[in-house]
């Protein structure tokens, strides 16, 4: 079973490149971030088309998020963060089989040291409360999404830069994905690679995909139960050299 995660920056756009890619890599679960839309916009007509059922919580222009399931019932839907209020459409969580799906669009947080850099570590902690328990209730779980946090120095381009002061790489926000993981999830990818310099985000300024200037900032986490049958993991970049793509590509693993 393939499952992936990609920020598709915008439905409205992307579309067109999500329908060829679901068609080309063929995953049987997916979580979507940044779709851009409302609800009433969503193109599940169009994805059931091409078999695959479809969850989403939608905001206008900015955020929203969803879970494709494809020849899968999708059940016990939840929306948002129980408890933590939040305007913002960042979270959805799904049961598909045996397996909970949890999608997250974490906070950018704009810079080390602002309200939006608060709200984003107050985010993170709500998020590790509410998996501790799910976690109780679904031992079998993925959490995917964009995280807007690289792990470490091997995951961005230049460490120098990226380094504990900058947002996205700042100790406080990798504390938090520390405690996400200290519940028991593990980076598919790190399971499959010690690698430094794979990414899954690139700025669209500076040719930054072109010269490789990227983030590895979208995860699949699974759970204890699920570590041993992670059979392999990665990035598919080829989306990102698409005419008009989102700066991000998707991150995906495949479980027995």
């Amino acid at each position: 079973m393939k499952i992936a995660s990609w920020n598709v920056n915008s439905l409205n756009v992307r579309l067109p490149h999500l329908q060829q890619w679901l068609t080309a890599f063929a995953p049987d679960i997916v979580g979507l971030q940044e779709t851009k839309l409302d609800d009433a916009r969503f193109p599940d007509d169009a994805l059931a088309a091409l078999g695959y059922r479809s969850v989403f919580l939608g905001q206008k222009t900015y955020n929203g998020v969803a879970i494709l399931a494809r020849d899968r019932a999708i059940g016990e839907v939840q929306y948002g963060i129980p408890g933590f209020e939040d305007e913002q459409k960042r979270v959805i969580a799904a049961t598909v089989g045996d397996l909970r799906i949890v999608n997250l669009y974490v906070v950018n947080g704009q810079d080390v040291g602002t309200d939006k850099y608060a709200y984003k570590l107050r985010w993170l902690a709500a998020v590790r409360d509410w998996l501790a328990a799910e976690l109780q209730r679904h031992p079998r779980m993925v959490v995917l999404g964009d995280f807007n946090i690289a792990p470490d120095a091997r995951d961005v381009h230049d460490p120098e830069v990226w380094d504990e002061g900058h947002i996205l790489t700042s100790t406080d926000e990798r504390a938090a994905l520390r405690d996400l993981l200290d519940l028991g999830l593990h980076d598919a990818f790190r399971l499959h690679s010690e690698e430094a310099g794979v990414f899954s985000w690139w700025d669209y300024r500076q040719a930054a995909f072109r010269r490789d200037l990227g983030l590895r900032i979208d995860l699949t986490l699974v759970s204890d139960a699920l570590r041993a049958g992670a059979l392999a993991s990665g990035i598919d970049r080829e989306p990102r050299t698409w005419e008009r793509p989102s700066d991000h590509a998707p991150a995906w693993v495949q479980l027995a």
